[in-house]
């Protein structure tokens, strides 16, 4: 899938736009610095083709003295990442120092680029958007993202530069993928050249040589898979805002062409909010999970130590807390294989079918025995449910008045689904249909 990226200075309007492309009812807009990484990432479909949309706002406003290195970083690493950038510009404005910078870098890369100039809220305000054209990218877009006006044009232009994704014959599509995903120097690098069994370099030194995620057909020790290589989430600076942002930029691709993901954390660090950030990309995306704890041998040990553990990691991750977690020290090749068994039996999870009766044999007393709570003195019947024919464990339970079933009673639903079926690792999503 396509990955486009919006650049530019703050305050012209990138998450506004943002919203609108992704199509999100709710403002994702948040002035506190580091929230989830949910604001930032997204999936736009427009005249049948769907791409991601990544913003690249929030990381530059730490402070003025190092504003213009930080904004030169943020564009970079966008540019580098994405197949397509979306450079925005306010009409009102002008052209600032800043917005000459982003451009100049822009022209020296290779990648298409689309200039929107935003704000032009009124047929008055076009004439202000006419001064970027000097900028040298081309033609512009005038457009209002608070109010839509432009984007429609604008996306029209985009999907015609976006990438076309390659058909090929895939000799090993039945078999799950499995992607190792983490923050930097969590063990990634040292997992993947332990499963492989040699030291393979993961890390390409040359910016930009690939786009796709990298798959190797991995068949040892009983079980066959795909691994679906990171392309190498590397260091890029000392700043923790631009490896968050790297790391995952990189992780979007990754996950998206996997099955199940293998998220490494460090046992000394625990699970950091860059951690919570590609585990919630992880559910955003619908994806079976693996946590592994690498670094194990490093970390001091007490009694009952790894029970501890494992309880402060479920409270951290929940409520979806159902997910194996695996304590390795990958250079010492302890409990790899135990990780591969892991993998390999939440893609089991994942592809698993239950017959209708089955659902219905188990679920239909839990039901009975604790039924939704009424509504407005309207009592709500659950008739039957069945599974989803989906990529992921979806089910649909039909009732009489579906609108009125509440969150709440769909955790009970999937807490129940959770103790008679193996669904470990793997992501729920409960429908409520109308009879």
């Amino acid at each position: 899938m396509a990955l486009v990226a919006i650049v530019g200075r703050p305050n012209v309007g990138k998450s506004t736009l943002f919203n609108r492309l992704v199509g999100m009812r709710q403002a994702i807009v948040d002035e506190t610095a580091g929230v989830t990484r949910d604001r930032h990432y997204g999936k736009c479909e427009w005249c049948g083709t769907e791409f991601s949309v990544v913003d690249t706002g929030g990381y530059t406003t730490n402070s003025d003295d190092v504003f213009e290195e930080a904004i030169r970083r943020q564009v970079a690493l966008a540019i580098e990442e994405a197949d397509v950038v979306l450079f925005l510009v306010e009409a009102a404005t002008g052209i600032t120092d800043y917005d000459a910078e982003i451009a100049d870098i822009l022209r020296r890369s290779r990648k298409p680029v689309l200039l929107a100039v935003n704000k032009v809220d009124s047929g008055e305000k076009i004439y202000d958007s006419y001064q970027f054209y000097s900028l040298g990218l081309g033609e512009i877009w005038s457009i209002s993202a608070a109010n839509g006006s432009g984007t429609g044009d604008l996306l029209d232009a985009l999907v015609k530069v976006l990438p076309e994704e390659e058909a090929r014959e895939d000799v090993h599509a039945d078999l799950p993928r499995i992607a190792i995903v983490g923050r930097p120097n969590v063990g990634k690098s040292s997992m993947t050249n332990a499963l492989l069994g040699e030291e393979r370099n993961i890390v390409t030194p040359v910016a930009g040589t690939t786009r796709d995620s990298i798959e190797t057909y991995y068949n040892k020790f009983g079980h066959e898979f795909m691994l679906v290589d990171t392309a190498g989430i590397r260091r890029k600076a000392k700043v923790s805002e631009d490896l968050e942002f790297y790391s995952v930029m990189r992780s979007i691709r990754a996950i998206e062409h996997s099955d199940v993901c293998i998220l490494m954390i460090d046992a000394n660090a625990g699970m950091e909010s860059q951690d919570m950030n590609i585990f919630n990309l992880i559910l955003k995306n619908r994806k079976g999970c693996v946590i592994v704890v690498n670094k194990w041998d490093l970390f001091e040990k007490e009694s009952n130590t790894m029970k501890r553990y494992v309880e402060a990691l479920k409270s951290r991750i929940a409520p979806f807390d159902d997910v194996p977690i695996i304590f390795t020290s990958v250079l010492n090749k302890q409990r790899i294989l135990d990780v591969l068994s892991a993998a390999a039996h939440v893609a089991e999870c994942m592809q698993q079918r239950i017959s209708t009766a089955r659902l219905n044999e188990a679920m239909l007393p839990e039901i009975e025995n604790y039924p939704p709570p009424a509504w407005k003195g309207k009592y709500i019947k659950i008739k039957y449910v069945t599974q989803l024919p989906t990529r992921f464990p979806s089910f649909a339970f039909f009732c009489n008045l579906p609108q009125w079933v509440k969150d709440p009673y769909k955790r009970f639903l999937e807490n129940k689904l959770r103790e008679h079926f193996d669904f470990e690792g793997c992501p729920l999503q409960i429908f409520m249909r109308g009879k």
